[in-house]
């Protein structure tokens, strides 16, 4: 794959991982794209080889869950009026789907997907260890610094709200 494509898949998958049920996932139609194939395509060869997907590689989503999602994830929008209830797929189910799948463009594409699991799974864990290494700063120091602590942890946190995009 050459470097052009291989960094607007990458872009594709980052924008694609998303948190559901505590589990990061990507949804069916994010993967299709990705492994160059249609939804449609996609599920039947996951239909035909269900047994390689069991609950922790895969689930299908709720109707209240599609709704979640679609309003939260603008590139989504495509599949608010799809009868179907989208599926998505773990890290280790997008990595299953590739085997299915089974071309050159799938095997390539779930290598950019895995990786972007890792580049997340590390950025947790480095936010882990810094939370963690501020605290033992707060107990080294006095009530002084509790204001500076606070904002710090402040930052940590992630919005709770989404931010509104500003430009296209």
């Amino acid at each position: 794959m050459e470097k052009r494509q291989s960094l607007l898949v990458s872009e594709k998958v980052d924008r694609g991982i998303l948190i559901i049920r505590s589990k990061k996932v990507m949804l069916d139609t994010d993967l299709a794209e990705i492994y160059g194939v249609t939804t449609r395509r996609l599920n039947e060869q996951v239909k035909r080889n269900i047994k390689r997907f069991p609950e922790e590689f895969m689930f299908q989503l709720t109707e209240e869950e599609k709704r979640e999602v679609i309003a939260n994830c603008y590139h989504l929008q495509k599949i608010k009026f799809s009868p179907h209830l989208p599926y998505v797929f773990t890290e280790h189910g997008t990595v299953m789907l590739a085997s299915v799948l089974n071309s050159p463009v799938a095997v390539q594409a779930s290598i950019q997907v895995v990786k972007a699991f890792v580049r997340l799974r590390e950025i947790l864990s480095t936010n882990k260890e810094l939370a963690h290494k501020l605290e033992e700063l707060e107990k080294k120091y006095d009530k002084q610094f509790a204001v500076v602590f606070k904002a710090i942890r402040q930052l940590m946190e992630p919005p709770s709200h989404p931010r509104k995009r500003i430009g296209f």
